[in-house]
């Protein structure tokens, strides 16, 4: 069939279909010649029938074929200099990946054929290979964006009442025996009813997915058996990754991964999707050619400026997207709408933020990447959370993005592990930490919801191996223990790793219980990590980016000593969602809602007494407490009070000595009722202790006591 081709439009780019035709658009400076490639059939080895762009209009190439619909599958091939020294990759051999398809035809296989250069040649990237790579390459496919949302609508949960489920979409369900088989480790499973069940039962209001954007795993991964799990390797940045689907089709994948979302929206669930918008999968200058690189390699890279073959990496992958070039800017803005727009998700974590934010060398937190986020009416509205640090210099930004964002917090994360591993010293920023980290964000006029409260995440070792491993164990990776971090902790658990010792199991499960009680009850917003809830562990390996296997999927048979820590959390969630003290939207001042005179805090020491300024700079190892005033605690969006009880916790992180603590006079004369301790089982009876509390070695207890308003108000 000979095709009719009309100029068409350069926007909207990528292939968009209207209804009658399809319009196709694609960015490229530099290139003297743009060829579309179309293709019958995903397994084809050969397009069937090529068009030139001959319309280029602001440096994008477009054309319209009327005889074109969705389900067309396709790739272009764009010619122009090949001079690596001068930053040009360009390789009309090579079929090229539209960096705005929005499904995925047919994902990389890996062969020679798909680097620009010749591998094994002396010269390296700077010879030429003339091979064609079409057999192999990776193809996009048009589509038809009507889906039936129904009533779909955003959870849209406050930003003070947001805890964050941490998971990766095939981990979760892989092993998962309630979920139907056909089901497992896909969109389809993450929210059937069987995991849409567990997560209402645990109490998490968002589920921060890792990256579900079209990635390719690198090819020292699968030459070795590997691949790449956690998905930090994007090449289609408009495109949910096909492995994690229960159907085939390229459409119907979309479809899948539109109806998880609609699933888990009913259920009252947010959706963030961890995005990497720093780098791409095509690695160093010694990469293959898979798209961006072969598109225009010195309009979408970050090049050295002294020798433009190689690339500015601060991202630790190999390659730095060009966030001073408007269209990539674009692009990346274009991807953040589509994923809000057509596939409604309620947020992005970035990955890696510091490197959005280099306009130059130097990280610029008013960048341009940051200022078209904040004047867009589509990405402004919903949630935006940073990693703020990459591996370049000065790229550790915690508490310097502007208003609007959410971030990890690190310094959260190093500080309350420290405390719990009784270093002594720590005691002031450990109560500044608790209470949302004002040094960081106040200043910026920003709630404590900026900081992403977390110990443990992904990258690290989950809270199991947390307490029970002083060294990593990474020996799975192939890579001789050599990649990741070793903390170097040093827990003082008595021994390292499997034990049989019942002391030592014990004081890891208190340790668990701590971290996760400490975590849940900060001021902040909580993210917890996917699994520590039930002791999930990954034997020592703190980087098991590259490990689809048991050693990363959540293994739902759990022992007696894991179904007791779930129910714990459990527990620990209904008290923080039960208690607003827990989750305030301001930071505190001393004083309550409308200048009221009563107090809001109050550290204290064993004695019963506040802290004084020699007691926070003794240095000593943390034992103290903190009573949260209830009562008129705020008002929420209707001007409505909100009240709650008065709450108050006991922290002993020295290891070896019990800590005998007078309990303060509760403000409205109501007695202390003992929530739980993390050192003891306590019974179905309340429990109302004395003057006197004995707090053992390593441990945490909470007390309550109803405010006069919460018990009219009940």
């Amino acid at each position: 069939m000979t095709l009719r081709v009309w100029p068409g439009r350069p926007y909207p780019l990528g292939a968009t279909w209207d209804g009658s035709g399809t319009n196709f658009a694609i960015y490229s400076e530099h290139a003297t010649k743009v060829e579309l490639c179309l293709f019958d059939s995903a397994e084809a080895q050969r397009e069937s029938q090529s068009v030139t762009l001959l319309e280029h209009t602001d440096t994008v190439w477009h054309a319209y074929l009327p005889d074109i619909l969705p389900g067309q599958i396709y790739g272009y091939r764009i010619g122009g200099p090949y001079e690596p020294d001068k930053g040009h990759r360009f390789n009309p051999h090579k079929l090229l990946l539209d960096p705005y398809a929005k499904a995925i035809a047919r994902e990389t296989c890996w062969a020679d054929e798909m680097w620009g250069y010749k591998l094994g040649d002396p010269q390296a990237d700077l010879s030429f290979d003339e091979r064609d790579d079409a057999a192999c390459a990776p193809l996009g496919m048009e589509l038809d964006e009507a889906f039936t949302w129904c009533d779909d609508r955003r959870p849209q949960s406050p930003w003070n009442k947001t805890l964050i489920y941490e998971r990766h979409v095939k981990g979760f369900t892989q092993l998962h025996a309630e979920v139907p088989e056909k089901l497992r480790g896909t969109y389809a499973g993450l929210s059937s009813d069987a995991a849409i069940r567990y997560l209402k039962n645990l109490g998490i209001t968002a589920v921060e997915l890792m990256p579900v954007h079209y990635h390719v795993d690198e090819r020292h991964l699968t030459d070795r058996g590997l691949v790449n799990y956690w998905g930090y390797n994007t090449l289609g940045f408009f495109a949910p990754q096909p492995r994690y689907a229960s159907v085939s089709g390229a459409a119907e994948i979309v479809r899948e991964f539109k109806s998880m979302v609609r699933n888990l929206h009913a259920a009252g669930i947010e959706v963030i999707l961890d995005v990497v918008y720093n780098h791409t999968a095509e690695g160093n200058h010694l990469g293959p050619t898979l798209s961006f690189r072969g598109i225009d390699n010195a309009a979408y890279y970050r090049l050295s400026p002294q020798d433009p073959r190689y690339y500015l990496d601060f991202t630790g992958c190999g390659n730095t997207f060009n966030m001073r070039n408007p269209r990539v800017l674009q692009m990346i803005m274009d991807s953040l709408r589509y994923w809000i727009v057509h596939m409604r998700v309620d947020g992005f974590r970035f990955d890696l933020a510091s490197t959005l934010a280099r306009e130059l060398h130097e990280v610029d937190k008013l960048g341009a990447f940051f200022d078209i986020i904040h004047q867009d009416p589509v990405i402004s509205q919903v949630k935006l959370i940073a990693e703020p640090w990459d591996l370049g210099d000065g790229g550790y930004q915690v508490g310097n993005f502007p208003a609007l964002w959410s971030e990890w917090n690190g310094k959260y994360r190093d500080c309350i592990r420290r405390f719990w591993k009784g270093d002594g010293g720590v005691v002031s920023e450990f109560a500044t930490r608790f209470c949302g980290s004002s040094d960081l964000y106040e200043w910026s006029d920003r709630r404590p919801h900026a900081s992403i409260n977390f110990v443990t995440a992904h990258d690290g070792f989950t809270l199991h191996d947390l307490v029970s491993f002083d060294h990593k164990h990474n020996e799975a990776n192939g890579e001789d223990n050599k990649d990741g971090t070793d903390d170097n902790l040093s827990w003082n658990c008595g021994a390292e790793g499997p034990t049989n010792d019942p002391k030592i199991l014990a004081l890891r499960e208190t340790k668990k219980r701590n971290f996760l009680a400490t975590l849940l009850l900060s001021q902040g917003a909580p993210m917890l990590l996917s699994g520590d809830e039930i002791g999930h562990t990954q034997r020592g390996n703190n980087n098991a980016y590259c490990q689809d296997n048991e050693l990363a999927w959540l293994n739902w048979e759990l022992t007696p000593e894991q179904e007791s820590l779930l129910k714990f959390v459990r527990r620990l969630i209904a008290l923080y969602h039960e208690q607003p003290v827990f989750h305030r939207r301001r930071f505190f001042h001393g004083r309550a809602i409308h200048g009221a005179e009563a107090p809001e805090i109050a550290w204290l020491e064993p004695s019963g007494a506040e802290m004084t300024d020699e007691a926070w700079q003794s240095g000593l190892v943390g034992s103290l407490g903190v009573e949260l005033f209830g009562g008129n605690i705020d008002v929420d969006e209707h001007g409505e009070t909100i009240t709650g009880d008065t709450m108050l916790l006991l922290f002993n992180a020295d290891h070896s000595q019990p800590i005998h603590f007078t309990m303060p006079v509760p403000k409205d004369e109501q007695p202390w009722e003992l929530v739980f301790d993390t050192a003891r089982e306590t019974g179905a009876e309340p429990e109302h202790p004395g003057e006197n509390y004995e707090l053992l070695p390593c441990s945490l207890a909470v007390f309550r006591a109803p405010s006069a308003k919460s018990e009219e108000t009940l």
